[in-house]
């Protein structure tokens, strides 16, 4: 059965769990076991996986490479220290690059 993640600091995410999503919390001591988890969920059962965009920020390479599998969702949300945009960004590109054309000024990309 496939699992749902939410990835960041602890103060960001700590309400998903109400909700039934496994937590995984990170701060800067440890986020180097950020890029293992991310990796660990990826190959797991995990399918989706919300990632804030703070923690994004420094595990970006590790993203690149899972967001291109077919059957994998990684969604940057924002965390408590605001919205950078990065998460709305990060989703523009994907449907651009699944429908071949920005859709925001309908441009061909």
């Amino acid at each position: 059965m496939s699992k749902i993640a939410v990835m960041g600091d602890w103060d960001s995410i700590y309400g998903f769990s109400a909700l039934g999503l496994d937590t995984f919390s990170f701060d800067e001591k440890n986020i180097d076991d950020a890029g293992k988890t991310l990796r660990r969920l990826s190959e797991g059962d995990y399918k989706v996986i919300y990632v804030t965009e703070a923690l994004a920020s420094k595990i970006q390479n590790e993203i690149e490479h899972y967001r291109t599998l077919p059957s994998q969702a990684i969604i940057q949300i924002p965390g408590i220290s605001g919205n950078t945009g990065e998460g709305i960004s990060a989703v523009k590109k994907s449907v651009e690059q699944a429908v071949g054309s920005d859709i925001i000024f309908g441009g061909n990309s």
